[in-house]
């Protein structure tokens, strides 16, 4: 967003209609210095202004880019008697004759002997300057505002030497100013008779204006103050009666935020005085605050447009409003502290913010922002920190009696401090607008430490630390819809499921973009031994990319780097199965770093690791999901979470929760060895690399852990009764030295089959958890029992509750493969930015 700060105070006096009739279609340009900064630059703003079909063209320029500022450092240079200021004046004239010369060509001589003129006169004053060894504040005004003056030269003899008629104004001709506490008055009385008389000599309906120099009442030459151009361009728009006011810069228009914090920051297509004003005095750069005063009084339309993109049709600032919702843009104010006075002697009574604003002004500290409570206990503004130190001696000094007395309890200080200001007329009169902003920067995690909004409803300003200051901005930039919510997202373990999701987590990208307004942006990529960190985030081939230009995998700087980009939010995906990574999420969830697992370490380890999870989850307000530990992409987690908080009481689960172990026995027959088809199996993906993770039923156990400590049950993965497949000769040794002696348990196997069968039952791998049993292992069930008819790779829970006691719920679907799972892991995902405000 770009609108300087400076206080709305500093507005000029109203202008009287101008005794000028102007013809219709009068509209004044004013072009800034990155407008006009060299040859080319000049060529381009005349080819712009020729393009205009406009009865009477007014344009007032700015000095060249960087010519102000190096016109002060000159006439410092002299007065210090630096040896090198007559250099430096040598490369500023060669800077404007070489612009006049590349300009104008051939015609170029009366201007370069026009500019040598000037600089002489300049030399001259620079030269008083080293001699008296001082630079009176009325010599800076005069010299510093001969940028502009060089400057419609340049554009207005170019003008005429391509045989357009052109009169050049020198506004010190025309413009009478005094200067108050409030900032510049334009005695607007005095320049219109001025301008009449300069108008009845020069009569040409092409007008070029300098920006930023005036007179005073005493005719001495002085300035509008920084920025003054844009102020310029609105007193001449009032004076020439003009019908538009065009302010040509280097930004397609408005912004809804400071693009250098939030990229996705969106051109504003219309604002109201009000609006441009409010954002005006935090800190935007597109127009100043003082242009507004001559346009309000007349209802003069500013334009913002950008000179390098002039078919954009820029920001209209204009009278009326339009409710295109709440918040139209959001500013960002830094170098801020806030000072509060807190004491009990202050409830009641009278003038105390009066003393407190008394003994600020006399020290002459601008305060940005006040907050003060109903209480009347404390009250806080936030002011400059350049001036904090002097704030707070000031206040200090002001309340010395009653501090010595206690009625006074402290004066404090808070450095590095921004103000976060959201601005828009659609906030008056509208419900849950604070709602909105509080609950985005609660969810982004930042704290705020004051908060004023004024009657107009127009402006609500927080106060925020400023190390949370970029994170705030987007945050609430996301949470109007000006922006994507965005996540800082970091996956680890690309195995087989991670993978999936990497594939899965790209490919939806530019849809929930453009249809959910959620940019997830993967930011970093870590496997066991290597990883990959992106500022920008990695796109396209995420495979090639950590095998490329990769580092060492280092845990923390890749959490250091998720939070590092200030984003929203900031989100990781463990695929790993590690219990290493599991110690880490009670840190990343106490940071705000929400966390989403397929990960059975954390459900299913130690108790006092379970609930520093669940405890840092509650107290952080970040978000811990794992629905794919126990059903893959079913919802079987969601579905007991539901049932218990409605309050059912469950009675028992059962279940087959491995879909390898579901697969081999809805597969064995016995036509087919027991030791063949966990070979097919593990040819087909569905078993872990190492299949004893499956066949061991560790696996499954902690499944069950995981459901009951959802159920409220305090369960270790101890005190569940596991049946293992795994021979125990086979349970120690290499996979390969597994897979080849497993034949060794098919006469077993085929043994069990052979019994279940006499019994009319069929095998199933199940879990069971009870009032006074969790147990898992091979069972027989009845040939016509729910378990016994599922698909190959089916998983199946089944809630036995109070309200489901003769009809128990059951939840059913593929529970197992990459693709599967990986779905239910990024399902998890975008519950998370569903719940961080996405419109999923």
């Amino acid at each position: 967003m770009s609108i300087v700060a400076a206080s709305p105070d500093a507005a000029a006096s109203p202008a009287p209609s101008s005794p000028l009739q102007a013809a219709t279609a009068t509209v004044v340009h004013k072009f800034g210095g990155t407008s006009v900064a060299d040859a080319d630059r000049y060529r381009h703003v005349a080819q712009l202004l020729l393009a205009r079909d406009e009865a009477m063209q007014v344009t007032v320029v700015s000095a060249m880019k960087g010519v102000t500022d190096a016109l002060i450092a000159l006439a410092g240079a002299a007065a210090d008697n630096a040896p090198q200021w007559r250099d430096d004046w040598h490369d500023l004239r060669a800077r404007h004759r070489g612009a006049a010369v590349a300009l104008l060509g051939e015609h170029a001589g009366e201007t370069v002997e026009w500019l040598d003129a000037r600089f002489d006169h300049l030399a001259e004053v620079l030269g008083a300057l080293a001699v008296i060894g001082e630079l009176p504040a009325e010599v800076l005004d005069r010299v510093q505002g001969l940028g502009e003056v060089y400057s419609a030269h340049l554009l207005g003899h170019y003008l005429r030497s391509i045989g357009e008629d052109c009169a050049v104004l020198d506004a010190r001709e025309v413009l009478v100013v005094d200067r108050g506490e409030l900032g510049v008055d334009v005695d607007w009385v005095q320049s219109a008779q001025r301008l009449a008389r300069w108008r009845e000599a020069n009569s040409a309906a092409r007008v070029v204006a300098t920006g930023f120099v005036a007179r005073d009442r005493r005719d001495r030459v002085t300035t509008l103050g920084r920025n003054g151009s844009d102020y310029s361009g609105a007193i001449f728009a009032a004076l020439f009666n003009a019908d538009e006011l065009h302010i040509w810069t280097d930004v397609d228009g408005v912004l809804s935020a400071d693009p250098r914090v939030v990229p996705e920051a969106v051109q504003l297509e219309a604002l109201s005085y009000d609006e441009a004003c409010e954002l005006a005095y935090f800190g935007a750069k597109v127009v100043h605050p003082q242009t507004m005063s001559p346009a309000i009084e007349r209802g003069l339309p500013i334009i913002i447009r950008n000179t390098f993109h002039p078919d954009n049709p820029g920001t209209r600032i204009t009278a009326e409003r339009t409710a295109s919702g709440p918040i139209k843009g959001l500013t960002l104010s830094a170098d801020l502290a806030l000072l509060n006075l807190e004491g009990t002697g202050l409830i009641g009574v009278p003038g105390t913010a009066e003393r407190v604003f008394a003994a600020l002004r006399n020290a002459h500290v601008s305060v940005v922002m006040i907050s003060q409570g109903s209480s009347e206990h404390s009250i806080c503004c936030v002011v400059r920190q350049a001036e904090a130190q002097r704030a707070r001696d000031a206040l200090l000094h002001a309340f010395a009696h009653e501090l010595s007395l206690g009625q006074v309890q402290r004066v404090q200080l808070t450095d590095n401090v921004s103000v976060l200001a959201a601005v828009g007329d659609g906030m008056a009169g509208q419900p849950g607008v604070a709602a909105r902003l509080f609950e985005s920067l609660g969810r982004a995690q930042v704290n705020i430490l004051a908060i004023a909004q004024g009657s107009s409803e127009r402006n609500i300003s927080v106060a925020v630390d400023s190390r949370h200051a970029t994170k705030a901005l987007r945050a609430a930039h996301a949470g109007f819809w000006l922006s994507p919510q965005t996540f800082s997202v970091g996956v680890i373990g690309p195995g087989n499921v991670g993978a999936a999701l990497l594939d899965q987590l790209l490919a939806a990208q530019p849809t929930l973009l453009t249809r959910a307004n959620v940019d997830l942006r993967l930011r970093a990529v870590a496997s066991r031994s290597r990883m990959r960190l992106d500022a920008r985030g990695v796109s396209g081939d995420w495979r090639a990319a950590l095998a490329g230009e990769a580092q060492a995998t280092d845990l923390d700087e890749f959490t250091d780097h998720l939070l590092s980009a200030h984003l929203p939010h900031a989100l990781i995906i463990d695929c790993s199965g590690s219990a290493d990574v599991a110690d880490r999420y009670a840190g990343w969830l106490q940071a705000g770093i929400h966390v989403v697992t397929p990960n059975k370490q954390a459900g299913a380890g130690p108790l006092p690791r379970y609930h520093a999870i669940r405890d840092a989850a509650a107290a952080s307000g970040a978000r811990f999901r794992y629905e794919a530990t126990v059903g893959a992409g079913l919802p079987v987690i969601t579905t007991l979470r539901d049932l218990v908080d409605t309050g059912d009481e469950l009675l028992a689960i059962d279940g087959i929760f491995s879909g390898t172990l579901a697969w081999l026995f809805n597969k064995y027959d016995g036509q087919v060895p027991f030791s063949e088809l966990v070979a097919q199996a593990r040819g087909m993906g569905y078993t872990e690399p190492d299949p004893r993770d499956d066949l061991s039923g560790v696996d499954v156990a902690r499944k069950l852990v995981i459901l009951a400590r959802e159920a409220g049950r305090e369960l270790s993965l101890e005190q569940v009764t596991v049946e293992s497949l795994v021979p125990e000769a086979l349970r120690a040794g290499s996979v390969d030295d597994f897979m080849a002696g497993l034949d060794s348990v098919d006469a077993v196997f085929a043994e069990r089959l052979s019994g279940a069968r006499a019994r009319g039952a069929v095998l199933r791998y199940v879990a069971r958890l009870s009032a006074d049993a969790a147990q898992v292992g091979l069972v027989e069930l009845p040939a016509d029992h729910a378990f016994a008819n599922l698909r190959l790779t089916d998983n199946v829970v089944q809630f036995t509750t109070r309200r489901y006691c003769e009809n128990p719920l059951v939840v059913q679907g593929p529970g197992a493969g990459p693709e599967v799972t990986a779905a239910g892991v990024f399902a998890d995902v975008l519950r998370v930015a569903a719940g961080e405000g996405a419109r999923l």
